[in-house]
């Protein structure tokens, strides 16, 4: 049987890895540990922050190994996974279908949508166990004329404890993560290394293959052999990886901004209430209930209680202007950008208004991002192949790398469906 490495955990890793196993022996490479949920209380380390401490947001890495936060060049604070199940560990469980940009492309992944549909179970009739403040701004948004609809969420709410902690690690498993799908791999004979970060591929120019694959694990190198070899390290992480092997990216990086508007108002209960349990989409962005713990925790106009904050996040579409390098990440934001943001700002202060908050009440929480891709954009030449011409033959990409344009909404959904049909591809091309 021919040997396949994955590298990478998160939804596009883990899907490739359960697909191929069985035409392939897999082995799936994981730079970081064992997932565990943030094991610490919201509400004590709340207190904590007044001993002027939580400097930089980069301090979260301490206290939740899982969750690494770097900053772009213009101070964005930028989170990811690095764990088994990498970002889908710390994802609101929201997930929809948005390929509108692979479609422009003649790319379409109905059928894959549709097995999708078969094996992981969304739920979207799920407002009966809303909080009557969710109903309340549900309400509003409608009044406003803003066409909310109940998010598609990979949460089963029956098990559901409604503790607020999507973001932080489901403690009840209610929430659907790519580890799931690493059980099934490695139920089915796959071999999972985690603490194994790859730095490297070696590419034989004679033939253009990955002949190795470098990485370090436990403070040594190591090294690895395949026949096909899948990089699915984030939208930060491939790039990176490529990087150093010589093969250069796009600097096309987009990587969703997430900014809020809050206010306070007691008994508002987000902090243990489902994340994003409705949207609205609007032209470049979409709008959400959701209580930002980065900013929680690192932001000075964020010091009441989080039971008593309500606030609504803009998630933007952003420009694919920036890039991922080994030691900064490069993005700036747009003029466009930020008039989209600043629209989103103000259809949010709306929104809190009607619930009966004073302007002056508002205020904005930290720019944050976690969905970063885009640097390797898939082109209508590659519709079939998705494989660019400069990857070697038996290397495929099988993450938001290959996503044409910013979604500005979930992609872990359309993330799953695209790394099924790359699967398919590999399996094809190198079986």
């Amino acid at each position: 049987m021919k040997k396949a490495i994955v590298i990478g955990s998160g939804a596009g890793g883990a899907m490739v890895a359960k697909e191929l196993q069985g035409n392939f022996q897999v082995t799936i490479l994981e730079a970081g540990g064992e997932f565990q949920p943030f094991a610490f209380s919201v509400d004590k380390l709340a207190g904590f922050r007044r001993t002027g401490l939580f400097l930089d947001e980069r301090m979260i890495s301490v206290l939740f190994p899982a969750m690494r936060v770097h900053k772009s060049t213009s101070d964005m604070v930028l989170v990811h996974g690095r764990c088994t199940g990498g970002t889908t560990t710390l994802a609101t469980g929201s997930a929809l279908r948005y390929d509108n940009g692979l479609k422009k492309l003649g790319i379409h992944l109905d059928e894959e949508f549709e097995e999708l549909a078969q094996e992981i179970t969304l739920f979207t009739d799920h407002e009966k166990y809303w909080s009557s403040q969710t109903k309340a701004l549900f309400d509003a948004c409608v009044q406003l004329g803003f066409a909310p609809t109940p998010t598609g969420k990979l949460v089963d709410f029956k098990r559901c404890v409604h503790c607020g902690r999507c973001v932080l690690g489901c403690p009840t498993g209610a929430k659907w993560d790519s580890r799931r799908l690493l059980k099934e791999s490695l139920e089915k004979g796959a071999v999972l290394e985690t603490g194994c970060r790859v730095t490297k591929l070696g590419i034989d120019r004679s033939d253009n293959t990955v002949h190795t694959v470098y990485a370090k694990k436990g403070g040594k190198q190591t090294t690895y052999s395949a026949d096909l070899v899948v990089l699915a390290a984030g939208g930060l992480g491939t790039p990176i990886i490529l990087e150093r092997s010589g093969i250069a990216c796009e600097t096309t990086l987009f990587v969703d901004p997430v900014l809020c508007v809050a206010a306070p108002y007691p008994g508002a209960g987000q902090d243990h209430h489902i994340p994003m349990p409705f949207l609205m989409q609007r032209d470049g962005y979409m709008l959400s209930p959701y209580m930002d713990y980065l900013s929680f925790f690192f932001n000075k106009s964020w010091r009441m209680p989080s039971k008593d904050i309500l606030s609504m996040m803009i998630k933007l579409s952003d420009s694919g202007f920036g890039a991922s390098r080994t030691r900064k990440v490069e993005k700036e934001l747009t003029r466009t950008d930020r008039e989209r943001l600043k629209a989103g700002v103000s259809d949010c202060k709306a929104i809190l208004a009607k619930m009966g908050v004073a302007e002056n009440d508002m205020f904005l929480g930290t720019l944050n991002a976690g969905h970063p891709g885009g640097m390797l954009p898939l082109t209508s030449e590659e519709q079939k192949s998705f494989h660019n011409r400069r990857l070697p033959q038996n290397l495929y990409i099988a993450d938001a790398t290959l996503l044409p344009e910013s979604m500005g909404n979930p992609p872990i959904w359309t993330i799953l469906a695209l790394a099924k049909r790359i699967a398919k591809v590999c399996t094809a091309a190198i079986a």
